[in-house]
């Protein structure tokens, strides 16, 4: 019936059809010679279901659909509702009364507060990344070099009246400002239609609708195009967890629980007041795995941070002490039904996207998240390591007198950082909320503040994994995120966080320049300890090295406003060494204790090597040393590249 295939009906229903969003909904189509749209919705509990907008009054008697079949799928098609018409589904259930629902599978919504579906336009954008996604197809992305720029795109930047920037204007204007700062990517906070400002996206009504806030889906396209064309790729943070309550969305879509468990003891998250999908039905498989892959081909997405994934994988995720807790048929607390689909979901966008980023914002202790699911892994390609960051925000807390005190907390990570392959973040969880802006967080005075800063970037850098910062942390915004507001551009008119600007900007550089630093992330063959025990100065050295056999670099992190002199740092190779890079530099506001001299290898054994230099350290800061060939400039100076 109107031009739908049995085939699209049975994967659909099995849960198997991971482009099922090319059917559902509402598509435009030619059918018996006429043009109009066709409407399919699953909504299984339904007596009646309609199509109702301003066409008909609101009153869908005149546009109801015909039931498919038993399981519940109804269509209609219609010649007479125009292009860009608000709609919902009027479902009237077997109990007493009708309500409306937006589309699940909607392309596209009103903007807020309105909450209809809008009729389809004709989507014509002629894409011009094709060279960006020939050269995807043979990205490795655990040998590049990821740094990540988190965004929210409503508070990155606002107009002078508070207006929201469209998807062109932050295209105009954010891309070259992250592309300047040597960002590889730039993740977006949720973009799928969402009532609600202050959930951030975080809790969605209309998964495959690019919110209108900022504009339409060819907007959207465009931005996505853009950042393609110039050398960065584009992740958004998926829910697919969780949603929201809202009448006009998923909830109790037919009148009954469809989308989510139908034990409520399964399916209420009552700290976040939303529900839980049912990850063991076929139909919600086919609707997230295609949504999944819907980003990735319609808005051609480079990768998913997967939002919130322990509480998809534990049954009492958020239950108090005073709540019954459930179990699995194997009485353990794992939702197993929810791992299952982890791993199908996986499996699916490898399938279609091979060289795709799937990052787990995970903060259980679970193994194997990156590991393919073969081997019994959930099958994602990152994590995002939430026990560095937690170690490490708070060790940086610490007065430096007392550090020395917390020092595990700086290197315990070093012991599981090959367990997964980890993203590191800086992110939007760790500035709202009373936890305090990054700057704010560092103890000491402007001066201490500003220089610690530095050094967790530099220290984040250098510590193997990927990373991520969150917006604002780049000139080192003061007061935490205010997510109805823009950020403290005005800061730029100080010295102190126009310097944190260009210094991160360095860095960035650095690490795009410096493959010692990104392309062995993963192999325990780029990582080894000169000396992690130096607790009383908390001072830290370490090697990374890249894949060619002489690429290294020697990492010295100081913790403490101390300056030390003619300090022995064991080297692996005898030859000269110079200082390519230093946080205490003046240009970035620092107190210049800078290595300017070359350094000749001492053959007295040090650290486990047989020679060693003496350098000086910096307070506050992260130096790096590399060998230098015997034809290099004796001076040579400091150079960041």
């Amino acid at each position: 019936m109107y031009n739908i295939s049995e085939q699209d009906v049975y994967l659909f229903h099995q849960g198997t059809h991971y482009q099922c969003y090319r059917f559902m909904g509402c598509h435009k189509i030619e059918f018996e010679g006429k043009t109009g749209y066709r409407f399919v919705v699953w909504a299984p509990n339904a007596k009646d279901v309609c199509v109702a907008g301003d066409f008909n009054d609101w009153n869908g008697r005149e546009h109801s659909l015909a039931r498919l079949n038993e399981q519940g799928l109804w269509t209609g098609f219609f010649t007479d509702i125009p292009s860009g018409a608000p709609y919902k589904y009027s479902i009237t259930p077997y109990s007493e009364g009708s309500f409306l629902k937006s589309d699940p599978y909607a392309f596209f919504s009103e903007v807020r507060p309105n909450t209809a579906s809008v009729t389809p336009e004709s989507d014509e954008y002629n894409w011009q990344d094709s060279e960006w996604t020939e050269e995807r197809k043979s990205y490795n992305p655990y040998e590049s070099p990821v740094n990540i720029y988190e965004v929210h795109a409503g508070s990155w930047k606002t107009h002078e009246d508070g207006t929201l920037y469209t998807y062109r204007e932050l295209a105009k204007e954010l891309i070259p400002y992250v592309k300047s700062l040597g960002y590889t990517h730039i993740e977006l906070l949720p973009l799928a239609e969402h009532p609600f400002d202050l959930s951030w996206g975080y809790q969605i009504t209309g998964y495959y609708s690019v919110t209108s806030r900022y504009g339409a889906p060819e907007d959207f396209k465009y931005f996505v195009d853009q950042c393609h064309q110039n050398g960065l790729g584009v992740i958004m943070d998926w829910v697919p967890g969780h949603f929201c309550k809202d009448d006009h969305g998923l909830r109790l879509f037919d009148g009954s629980p469809l989308y989510e468990y139908s034990d409520s003891s399964k399916s209420e998250k009552r700290s976040w007041g939303t529900l839980t999908f049912d990850f063991g039905r076929p139909e919600i498989q086919s609707f997230l795995i295609s949504n999944a892959i819907f980003w990735m081909n319609e808005y051609h997405m480079d990768g998913m941070r997967v939002d919130a994934v322990a509480s998809m994988l534990y049954l009492n995720f958020d239950k108090g002490d005073d709540e019954e807790k459930i179990f699995n048929s194997y009485d353990g607390e794992e939702n197993l039904e929810a791992m299952a689909f982890i791993r199908k979901l996986n499996e699916v966008v490898f399938q279609y996207f091979p060289n795709s980023l799937m990052m787990a914002e995970d903060s259980s202790d679970l193994p194997m998240v990156t590991a393919p699911t073969y081997q019994g892994g959930l099958g994602f390609n990152f994590k995002w390591n939430m026990g560095w960051m937690n170690d490490t925000l708070e060790y940086m807390e610490h007065d430096p007198l007392y550090r020395k005190w917390h020092h595990q907390l700086l290197t315990f990570s070093f012991m599981y950082t090959h367990s997964e392959n980890f993203i590191l973040p800086l992110s939007h969880d760790e500035v709202v909320h009373g936890k305090k802006a990054l700057l704010d967080k560092m103890p000491g005075d402007q001066w201490q503040q500003f220089a610690s800063l530095r050094l967790l970037y530099g220290y984040m850098m250098a510590h193997p994994g990927k990373n991520l910062l969150f917006m604002g942390g780049e000139f080192g915004q003061y007061a935490e995120w205010k997510d109805q507001e823009q950020l403290d551009w005005h800061l730029f008119d100080y010295p102190l966080h126009k310097s944190m600007y260009n210094y991160v900007s360095k860095l960035n550089h650095f690490y795009l320049e410096n493959g010692a630093l990104y392309e062995q992330d993963h192999n325990h063959k780029g990582f080894e300890w000169i000396d992690p025990h130096n607790i009383d100065q908390s001072i830290v050295s370490f090697i990374r090295r890249g894949k060619k056999a002489d690429d290294e670099l020697i990492i010295l992190c100081n913790f403490t406003p101390n300056v030390s002199y003619d300090y022995k740092i064991g080297v692996p190779r005898p030859g000269k060494y110079r200082e390519v890079f230093n946080s205490d530099d003046q240009e970035f506001s620092g107190s210049n204790q800078v290595n300017t001299e070359v350094h000749f290898t001492n053959p007295e054994k040090w650290h486990g090597h047989s020679q060693h230099i003496k350098v000086k350290v910096p307070p506050l800061a992260i130096s790096i040393f590399r060998k230098i060939d015997e034809g290099e400039s004796k001076g040579g100076g400091i150079t960041y590249g």
